[in-house]
Formats: structure tokens, sequence, C-alpha cells
């Protein structure tokens, strides 16, 4: 017979153990879309420890929607290359061109990064960062719902070896570092540059391009990437988000297997 209070417990015991064995960890990716994901698998599968905390309910960004609300994506061949890896089917529209059906492309996602080992919080939100001699070196976290409806209730702290701004449009975390900290990024003009209206082709390979680490201990990867350092935004065409999150990860590798 199910006891209720049972229930509760073991809800409460699995959750406070998961939550505490992240709270130091090599890296932390903050936004739950396509690029975050693909960074936390490949992070995951090398042997690295890492969290996604996603202040929302669902993780996936706007990959659920597809384009306009009809939910297939467009993926062109270099993008393909990883979703071959997560064993992702597509169909072929014409030469170059991919089409999927984005529910099932995000829960792919999604399944293959928890099982790599990739931790998922979602309803977490980022509302700060843990500084350390001039280098990002965690987040100030707090739940979504205390920062959707401004409630004033002290955050916690984890620590990390690096960030992922992995938020899209808003690149909430390098936001963040240059309104309370008045840095200087790794950008054309020391900023945000912002992003840029539509040109499908340019924006996807400036999504890669940008993904990079933008002050110490903080990298960006997807439109966080192109909203940083001034790239065009792209539309219902994911092949770049998959490609940034590769990237970040590899470059992300790199620096901790010089135990940064």
């Amino acid at each position: 017979m199910l006891n209720e209070v049972t229930i509760s417990k073991a809800i409460i015991d699995s959750y406070y153990k998961k939550l505490t064995d992240n709270l130091d960890i090599d890296v932390a990716i903050v936004g739950g879309g396509p690029s975050g994901i693909v960074a936390g698998y490949y992070l995951a599968k090398a042997g690295f420890k890492a969290a996604l905390f996603e202040r929302k309910l669902s993780i996936g960004g706007g990959l659920w929607g597809g384009g306009m609300m009809f939910n297939d994506v467009v993926i062109q061949e270099e993008g393909k290359t990883v979703l071959d890896e997560f064993e992702v089917k597509t169909k072929l529209y014409e030469p170059g061109y991919y089409t999927v059906d984005s529910v099932y492309l995000t829960a792919s996602l999604i399944k293959s990064a928890s099982e790599a080992g990739l931790t998922i919080f979602n309803l977490i939100a980022m509302e700060d960062v843990v500084i350390k001699s001039d280098r990002v070196a965690g987040l100030v976290i707090n739940w979504g719902a205390v920062k959707t409806l401004d409630w004033h209730i002290d955050p916690l702290t984890m620590h990390s070896k690096y960030v992922l701004d992995a938020t899209g449009h808003p690149a909430y975390v390098a936001e963040v570092l240059i309104r309370k900290m008045g840095v200087k990024l790794n950008t054309s003009t020391g900023g945000m540059v912002g992003e840029k209206s539509m040109e499908a082709d340019t924006g996807e390979r400036q999504t890669v391009e940008n993904t990079r680490e933008v002050y110490p201990g903080l990298f960006v990867s997807g439109m966080a990437a192109n909203a940083v350092c001034g790239g065009y935004r792209m539309g219902p065409v994911f092949g770049g988000m998959l490609l940034s999150g590769k990237k970040a990860a590899e470059e992300m590798i790199k620096g901790l297997k010089k135990n940064v």
C-alpha cells in the first residue's frame, strides 16, 4: 500500500541529494535551449560534471515551437552530423536542407544528454554570478517563480570552473556581468554588441564563430553568442545551435584538462 508521506520523503531526499551533489562542479550551463543541452551532452560524455539550470518549466528553449508554431525545423548538412551522433532521424527536403519534427528533436536531445550524465534543473533561475579573482566562478540561483514574482528572497550559491551562457537572445549571464561588474568582454566593443536582424546563412555561421570565452570563466553559445558578439539571427534553422553547443563543450574541455 502506498504511503503519501513516503512519496513526499522520496522526492525530497532524492532532490536534496541531486542538488547538493551539483553545488561544486566543472560547468554550470544557464539556459535549456539546444546549444545548452548539446554542450551538456558532450561535457558529460567526456566525463566532466555539468549541470544545466533552466528558469522555465520545460527544457528546450525555442525548439518546441518550430517555425511560427509549425513544429518542424530545418537542419543543414553541417548540423546533421551532430544529430547523427544523437541518432535523431531527419528527412531530406532538398540538397542541403533536412527537416525534423521539433518535438521529437527536443525530446531526443534531452534524453541523450540526461543519459550521458548531464543533470538538468528546471524551474531554477540564475540571478547573479560568483566572482573569484576577476573570474566567473559559479552562479547565484533562485527559484524561477521567485524571479517572476519579484519577491525579495535571498538566493543560494553554487561553484563551477566554467559557466556557459546559453540563455538565448537576452544573454542574461553576460548582461548581469556587465551591469553589475562593469567588465570588458572579449568582443569588438568590449560590451554586448547586440543581435542583428535576420540573415540565416550568415547568422548560422556566426553562431559558431561567436561561441567563445568572452570573460575568464564565462563562455557564450547559441543566440546568446550572437547577442553578445553582434551576429545575425537565423530563425527556425538549428544546425548552428547544435554546432555551437558542441564547440562550447570542446573549448571548455580543453580548459578543464589544463586544470583551470
